[in-house]
């Protein structure tokens, strides 16, 4: 009995190491067969990482060749399944979260200096003083400016706990020293709905731009605010809009069908399928239903289109969607960073797959949109291919087609002077962003007075302003830029952009749409109920 009580824990040591060794190897859905063998693939990656690392003959970056290898792996599964480095995940939470802690402002860097664009409406910086012009020196003794500050950097000086205190030196002209403000950082909402206005008595417009965390409580309010306005029929815009989380569209299309309809439902590669109803809380179940939709809407924002279409509830406007069909989960890799791995299809309310085919690769998956414009489909509904095996019938006997994308009831072509590429590529690079800014510059006060309603009905850019805009692009290009044909649209760019930097949110697209032949469509259709 001694000898047995003295060797006791041992034998229990021994028995949890085993307990142990046998638990990293479980897998819950292997066969007791495959319980105490050896992963071969997972060791032959560990062992020639290990070599790679203790025996090449240079120092490499062992780091650097597990990311490329968890990207080649993920290639070769979907176009969708994609790997975040460590480096990369606070800016995707943010992203999808819809916030993030700092002092709200919207800057770029102007002659080696943080310019304040515009402090955020009730915001921290608006809240404390901070104006559009101001350039702010220094945060908290750190100086802010300099040649090698890069915008990245800048941001970290300006980020930080929430409720925490920063001390910034600002220079505002006019004044004859530097001011001084303490701003006490908050959260700072991302803004996925960036407009929510009525483009008739009786048609409100939403224009969303991801489906993040916070999207639905924007689309909510901005409903209600329509609501009240007087709308009977709502414009849901979900152009260039690449999705987001399913659940967020979900509790959106819950505002629109009544209870017990059919959104989606998932199927994974089991066979296990979830379906996803409709409930009783929906506010506008009897209100017209409008959705545009372009080559650039995905995911989320088919499953809206999509759910509405199958269900005789909307009337969806536009050009065949991008076709993902495939549903993401995001799973950490203890390093700090993690996967999104394809782990089920979505479907349809009447059945359909959306997804498009990825079987030639992610590079043809990817060029597609250039497959769409030679062949014409962007011009010419009837180029769209539709595949007669994947043909579905909504409740009212309605055609829909799987296989790729979601083709509207209603097709608008490419608007190919507001959708110019030259223009669009200057709009997304802050071009006349950067433009807009140095002319308020010039004299911040010429808008005192306009209301944001009298600008957007009222101001029009002048023909001198399209060439000093000329000018301005002429001496930051080699090439020299001319927009003989495009005269008209440059003001507009130029005004939504005005609008932007004097009025905030939703003031662009309540510009730019005024131009936009998508949206004289949906007026149309709603005018001629």
């Amino acid at each position: 009995m001694a000898y047995q009580k003295k060797y006791l824990p041992l034998i229990f040591g021994v028995a949890i190491a085993a307990g142990i060794f046998i638990g990293g190897k479980l897998s819950f859905t292997d066969s007791p067969d495959r319980l105490f063998s050896t992963n071969s693939k997972k060791d032959k990656l560990n062992r020639l990482i290990d070599y790679i690392e203790y025996d090449y003959v240079d120092d490499i970056n062992t780091d650097s060749i597990v990311d490329v290898t968890v990207n080649g792996i993920l290639e070769n599964l979907d176009p969708h399944s994609v790997y975040i480095p460590k480096e990369d995940m606070e800016r995707v939470a943010e992203e999808m979260k819809g916030d993030f802690v700092g002092i709200g402002v919207s800057f770029y860097t102007y002659k080696d200096t943080i310019a304040v664009i515009r402090a955020i409406e009730n915001g921290p910086s608006a809240k404390a003083g901070i104006k559009g012009g101001d350039r702010i020196i220094m945060a908290n003794g750190d100086s802010l400016y300099g040649d090698n500050l890069e915008d990245g950097d800048l941001v970290k000086k300006l980020k930080g706990p929430i409720n925490s205190k920063v001390n910034l030196k600002v220079y505002r002209r006019g004044e004859p020293q530097l001011l001084d403000f303490t701003v006490k950082r908050d959260k700072i909402a991302i803004n996925s709905v960036d407009a929510a206005y009525m483009l008739t008595e009786k048609l409100g417009y939403i224009k969303v731009n991801r489906f993040a965390e916070s999207t639905y409580k924007e689309f909510k309010k901005g409903l209600d605010k329509l609501q009240a306005l007087g709308a009977t029929e709502i414009t849901i815009d979900l152009r260039d809009n690449p999705g987001g989380f399913l659940s967020v569209a979900e509790q959106i299309l819950d505002e629109f069908l009544e209870n017990n309809k059919l959104i989606l439902f998932t199927k994974n590669k089991r066979g296990d399928i979830e379906e996803s109803y409709a409930t009783r809380k929906g506010d506008f179940e009897g209100g017209k239903v409008y959705v545009l939709i372009d080559e650039n809407s995905a995911s989320a924002s088919e499953i809206v289109a999509g759910a509405l279409q199958d269900n005789d509830r909307g009337t969806i406007i536009g050009r065949r969607s991008y076709g993902k069909g495939l549903v993401q989960r995001e799973m950490d890799l203890g390093d700090g960073s993690a996967v999104r791995l394809t782990v089920s299809r979505y479907y349809t309310p009447t059945g359909r797959s959306i997804q498009r085919p990825y079987d030639t690769g992610n590079k043809d998956y990817y060029d597609e949109y250039f497959e769409r414009l030679e062949s014409g489909e962007l011009l010419d509904p009837e180029k769209i291919k539709v595949d007669d095996s994947l043909k579905f019938t909504t409740p009212e006997g309605k055609i829909v087609y799987g296989g790729g994308g979601i083709i509207p009831d209603v097709f608008v072509p490419i608007d190919g002077s507001m959708q110019n590429e030259t223009l669009s590529f200057l709009q997304r690079r802050g071009y006349f962003g950067n433009f807009v800014f140095e002319e308020l510059e010039r004299d911040r006060h010429a808008f005192d007075g306009i209301s944001r309603q009298d600008f957007i009905d009222s101001y029009e850019v002048g023909e001198d302003l399209v060439y000093a805009f000329q000018d301005y692009l002429n001496l930051r290009s080699d090439s020299k830029v001319t927009f003989v044909a495009y005269h008209d649209e440059v003001k507009q760019y130029i005004k939504s952009t005005l609008a932007d930097q004097l009025y905030g949110t939703g003031a662009f697209d309540e510009v730019f749409n005024q131009r936009d032949i998508m949206i004289d469509e949906v007026i149309k259709l709603s005018e001629a109920q």
